[in-house]
């Protein structure tokens, strides 16, 4: 009898663009834990530093890079780095991000720096990897988005809060969901894979968010709470995995019911 695919991602390299943040560390576990050779790629080596000495203290095979996703020179340079190191690439999974926008009435030049990372960057790093895998005739691209990709602003989220939500979030993460769709079609009869997650909001431990925002959120979702970081990992490991060989252009809501309720 054969046996069921495997969520295991033993003897896979995976690179990781963005490995700080709420969710970089969290996912970099996840994908250890799973099996993976991660591969952390961030504008600041140093700054994962603490990050890959617990994952090497718990035995995971972590390694950080540093990259600059505005310069495809750089994202080159990787390439040729992962390659010489590890001879190939079985998944990526893009988390880097850049918040240079605070508000809806800031300068145009915020927006544009956005754009040249949240848009520009990403698509240079999915291309030079995504291209690196159809070389391969295989594949998984797994991008994070957010499920404010696929909705509007609330407005009654953040009131009597400081907080703000800038609207070059809403266009870059919608982008990322119809571009993975478009990285699917093109790259899918080549064998790789592309697909999106789209988590809900990500309860911040360190710096809780606003007990207002924090009860109004909870009552927009089916779960009546915001996500913890590690809640993600499992639909990032499952769409790498070879459980999922015959996904591919879909967007996978982990957002506690939000966008369904």
């Amino acid at each position: 009898m054969s046996q069921p695919p495997t969520f295991s991602l033993q003897g896979k390299v995976v690179i990781q663009f963005g490995g700080t943040g709420l969710l970089g560390p969290a996912l970099i576990k996840a994908l250890g834990e799973a099996g993976a050779t991660v591969v952390v790629a961030s504008r600041s080596r140093a700054s994962l530093d603490s990050i890959v000495a617990q994952e090497s203290a718990a035995g995971r095979m972590v390694h950080p890079e540093e990259v600059d996703t505005n310069s495809e020179a750089s994202l080159h340079a990787l390439r040729d780095r992962v390659l010489a190191q590890h001879h190939r690439v079985d998944g990526v999974v893009y988390n880097a991000a850049s918040r240079p926008m605070t508000s809806f009435s800031d300068n145009l030049s915020a927006w544009k720096e956005s754009m040249a990372t949240n848009a520009t960057g990403f698509f240079a790093a999915i291309r030079t990897f995504g291209d690196v895998m159809a070389a391969q005739g295989s594949g998984s691209l797994v991008n994070i988005a957010s499920q404010m990709g696929t909705i509007g602003m609330n407005p009654w989220l953040y009131e009597g809060t400081v907080m703000k939500a800038p609207p070059d979030y809403f266009f870059h993460k919608g982008g990322m969901i119809n571009l993975t769709r478009y990285l699917a079609s093109h790259y899918g009869t080549q064998g790789v894979r592309v697909n999106v997650v789209s988590p809900g909001g990500i309860f911040n431990a360190n710096k809780p968010q606003a007990p207002a925002f924090l009860e109004r959120y909870g009552k927009m979702t089916m779960l009546g709470r915001m996500a913890d970081p590690r809640e993600l990992g499992g639909a990032v490991v499952f769409l790498l995995s070879d459980a999922s060989t015959y996904i591919t252009g879909a967007n996978l809501p982990v957002d506690g019911g939000y966008t369904a309720k």
